[in-house]
């Protein structure tokens, strides 16, 4: 095993508060596109395939664009990278309020996916260069601001976008512009800091590298550990509200907000999972994250509407404290390369979350929505690839 040398600065609070913050708008704004499925599938008469068709052209973009995109930013680091991918989701949601078709919602939902695959890789790097080691709790504060966007997205949904129609999704491209003036600014520190590093110099911190094959059966486990995870997420994102109409026969604007306190509860597991990481190891927190949620999550499609509330909280609360760790973890198998690490874990994340919902979406239009419910959970099996994990930290 070789050991490869990485710069550790001060961390930089602030730093990771505006891009905590950025990533807030950009996911937020990202979920407005599901958030509106229920609406677009009675006014354009969707099925469920083709909803699964708007997800997947949002989100293979990122799937493609974010590890070239990483890559590119490791050899020649651009830092106003930040700043026009908030221009181009501003675009983005512009195009998905003016959309008045179902080929004009694929290319309003394709901007949106290019916008933040410029923006998931080159945030993490910035994240990380600005947490002075504590990388867990960068890494988790980051996550945790778009996935209370995320979260937020059904909310904002239920009390604007419904009432007011699919018009209404323009007024949140300001915020988008609030995030451009933000980015700027990180541009600058993101400047200033290379300046630092260059020409002052700082201690340093080592890390492990391990043999070409042992990464290459590494990265394919992390693989299937994002394909249980994002699948599961990426399906209740898209169809949650739709099984709760199908099952408990709840208003829209319950179905939502149902999918909020889901939401939420993912977005405050994010956050727990990357200090947890930094105390006690990343492999335990993934190992204790995926399995730990899995007996709740074969229980949930079988439960009355209050146990289902409850269990979905359990849920989202473990299985989502995998993903920070499983970020830093990659990050740290090859700390020279953390942009194309980060582009490919949250590029293959998206990818694969899309992919699955498409497909899903697609059984859901043969046999039902409660019944590819029932079967969801049996992915989250794969949390036992775990095992194989070399133990770095």
């Amino acid at each position: 095993m070789t050991i490869q040398k990485t710069t550790l600065m001060p961390t930089s609070y602030s730093v990771i508060l505006a891009v905590s913050g950025s990533h807030l708008i950009n996911d937020l704004i990202q979920f407005l596109l599901p958030a509106l499925y229920p609406v677009l599938k009675s006014e354009y008469s969707l099925n469920y395939f083709q909803l699964g068709l708007l997800t997947l052209a949002q989100q293979i973009t990122a799937c493609i664009l974010q590890p070239v995109m990483g890559l590119y930013g490791d050899l020649k680091p651009k830092p106003y990278t930040l700043a026009v991918s908030m221009m181009i989701v501003a675009l983005g949601v512009v195009m998905l309020a003016t959309a008045d078709s179902f080929m004009l919602l694929l290319v309003a939902a394709t901007v949106l996916g290019v916008g933040s695959a410029l923006f998931h890789p080159e945030a993490s790097r910035v994240c990380r260069m600005a947490s002075g080691g504590k990388r867990g709790f960068a890494q988790s504060s980051f996550q945790v601001g778009g996935n209370t966007g995320t979260a937020l997205g059904p909310l904002a949904a239920a009390l604007f976008v419904l009432p007011l129609g699919q018009v209404s999704t323009v007024w949140f491209g300001l915020f988008a512009v609030i995030g451009v003036i933000i980015l700027i600014w990180v541009a600058q520190w993101f400047t200033n800091h290379q300046r630092i590093v260059k020409t002052a110099g700082t201690p340093e911190i080592s890390l492990p590298q391990l043999p070409r094959m042992r990464l290459i059966i590494s990265f394919a486990i992390i693989g299937a550990l994002l394909l249980s995870k994002f699948v599961y997420v990426e399906t209740y994102k898209s169809y949650y509200t739709f099984f709760l109409i199908e099952k408990f026969g709840l208003e829209i604007k319950y179905a939502q907000t149902l999918l909020f306190v889901f939401l939420g509860a993912v977005a405050v597991g994010t956050f727990v999972g990357g200090p947890v990481g930094d105390r006690i190891g990343r492999r335990k927190v993934i190992w204790g994250s995926i399995l730990g949620a899995l007996p709740f999550a074969l229980m949930l499609p079988h439960a009355n509407l209050l146990g289902t509330v409850v269990l979905s909280i359990i849920v989202g609360l473990v299985l989502a404290s995998a993903f920070s760790a499983i970020v830093v973890f990659a990050q740290e198998l090859l700390p020279q390369k953390v942009g194309m690490v980060s582009g490919f874990v949250f590029g293959f994340a998206f990818g694969i979350g899309a992919l699955g919902a498409a497909a899903l979406g697609a059984l859901a239009d043969q046999i039902g929505m409660q019944q590819v419910f029932s079967y969801l959970s049996v992915l989250l099996f794969l949390g036992l690839l775990t095992f194989y994990l070399p133990d770095i930290d």
